[in-house]
């Protein structure tokens, strides 16, 4: 009898890319979408002095006010916790 292997011995055909939609999705419903790459191009491209991260507009800026909100308060929290830390206990 023995132990027989979870795995199957068989390894699963290969699954290559088509142009044909999925069995599952209706036909209606379009499967490859639309190319994005050159609109994303001309709002990456213009030069009007922005920083790359905060081209798209308002997501971006709260992202990366939340991402600075929290380093500066992290970075307080750090600095709170080593002076109280470094403080000799009273006995």
């Amino acid at each position: 009898q023995g132990l027989k292997s979870l795995a199957p011995t068989e390894s699963p055909d290969p699954i290559f890319g088509t142009s044909k939609p999925a069995p599952g999705l209706p036909a209606t419903e379009p499967f490859l979408g639309t190319n994005k790459v050159p609109d994303l191009q001309k709002v990456f491209q213009r030069s009007d002095g922005l920083p790359i991260h905060l081209k798209r507009g308002y997501p971006d800026r709260m992202l990366y006010r939340t991402t600075m909100a929290l380093t500066i308060g992290g970075t307080i929290y750090c600095l709170v916790a080593l002076y109280i830390a470094s403080q000799p206990k009273n006995q």
